[in-house]
């Protein structure tokens, strides 16, 4: 098990290097010249002065390959950088907007892994039943809404019709217990949860499906156990490995796609910072986003292969 974890460690070392190279590379590919591009956000003119300044900040009075080594130095030793126009340390800006992300995130998993797993699995046990062309309605809805579509609909039936629930922000002004942020997360983790449920119940009643058919799940109930017996100790264990892959990349879409969400509802989370930073062209905010995200996707991945070995002792072996 160790060796195999290792393995996949070094495997995804390359990866990160071609991100770090990627994100790097976005100050220099974005059209026209970056610091002219910051400069000019701030509607004043600028001197030759204001210019140098800004590229010895940006650390691009040095040659591409020393701007980018000592920009990967830094960010190993925990410096992002400073925000051009916060004027903060971008590194506690990150771990502000990471965390509401992570439970904005957190919340649409809760919500989407019970209902995707569930209803796929009930889908494949009521194979061709009026529940079955039901839950399927719903799958194909749930994928083909988008989003952003999705949480303004919720505003408008919950917040503005009803008024029973928050539409914008994090907290109330002047709260922030644990109920009030329970209250703002709901529209919008039921909005970004949508769809990967619907995307999860495919998948799971399609692995369903295949693993019913299999010649031991008929031994096991030629033997005379149980349907739900049959499912929940012969069946499902089989589904999880095809099910985790699925639940592995929308993890990653949960943090991708927040960006939307955040929008919608007004949710403090890096959705919003890297969108904002694009806005006013604050491009080492837009790099470290990017980064933080790309290399958080990239460890859930190892973490789910991490987890494959250990639900499916084949995969180490293989």
């Amino acid at each position: 098990m160790t060796r195999y974890i290792l393995r996949r460690i070094v495997q995804m070392i390359p990866v990160l290097i071609l991100t770090t190279i990627f994100v790097f590379s976005m100050l220099h590919l974005a059209p026209g010249d970056p610091i002219s591009l910051i400069l000019n956000a701030k509607n004043r003119p600028y001197t030759q002065e204001d210019f140098d300044r800004v590229a010895q900040q940006l650390g691009m009075d040095k040659s591409l390959p020393m701007q980018y080594l000592t920009w990967i130095g830094n960010i190993l030793q925990g410096d992002f950088g400073t925000s051009i126009f916060m004027r903060r340390p971008i590194g506690p800006i990150l771990v502000e907007r990471m965390e509401a992300t992570a439970v904005l995130a957190l919340g649409a998993l809760i919500f989407a892994l019970p209902i995707g797993i569930g209803g796929g699995i009930l889908s494949a046990i009521w194979r061709g039943s009026i529940w079955d062309k039901l839950i399927n309605a719903v799958i194909v809805a749930g994928i083909a809404f988008p989003t952003f579509a999705l949480g303004l609909f919720l505003i408008v039936l919950f917040g503005v019709e009803w008024k029973v629930l928050p539409v914008g922000g994090m907290t109330s002004f002047g709260d922030g217990s644990l109920l009030d942020r329970a209250q703002h997360l709901i529209l919008p983790a039921i909005s970004l949860g949508v769809g990967p449920a619907a995307i999860i119940a495919r998948l799971t009643r399609s692995s369903m499906l295949e693993v019913l058919s299999q010649d031991y799940i008929r031994t096991a109930r030629a033997k005379g156990l149980a349907s739900g017996v049959v499912v929940r100790r012969h069946a499902f264990r089989n589904v999880l490995v095809p099910v985790l892959t699925v639940v592995g990349l929308q993890v990653g879409f949960l943090l991708g796609g927040a960006v939307l969400v955040e929008i919608v509802f007004s949710w403090p989370g890096m959705g919003e910072l890297i969108v904002n930073g694009i806005q006013q062209r604050d491009f080492p905010v837009v790099q470290a986003g990017v980064l933080v995200i790309a290399v958080i996707f990239i460890l859930i991945n190892l973490l789910v292969d991490v987890i494959y070995a250990v639900v499916d002792p084949r995969v180490r072996y293989a």
